[in-house]
């Protein structure tokens, strides 16, 4: 195993525990509000770190570049998909589980 392939399993290692840890907390947690906060926080950074380790093993700046753009992307969509999902839910009357 060589340094970049080291490197892009540091990378790639965290990335699948964080998309766990968030698929975990929307399962888990009790209200929507938990919910979305635990899967766009988790997700975000895996794919951060999942993006990053694949950069790691890109053949050339246009693929890190690509891969780059989709992380963007997928941010601003997750972003506003959790922002319209909150809206809703406010809007039905649910709220914020106070513990």
């Amino acid at each position: 195993m060589n340094l970049r392939d080291a490197l892009s399993l540091v990378l790639l290692v965290p990335g699948m525990v964080f998309f766990l840890a968030g698929t975990l907390g929307l399962l888990r947690f009790p209200d929507v509000f938990g919910r979305l906060h635990a899967l766009t926080k988790a997700d975000n950074l895996g794919l951060g770190l999942t993006v990053a380790g694949l950069a790691v093993q890109a053949g050339s700046w246009l693929e890190v570049l690509k891969l780059f753009l989709i992380w963007i992307l997928v941010l601003m969509a997750s972003a506003t998909a959790s922002f319209l999902i909150a809206r809703a839910a406010l809007r039905t009357g649910a709220r914020p589980r106070r513990t």
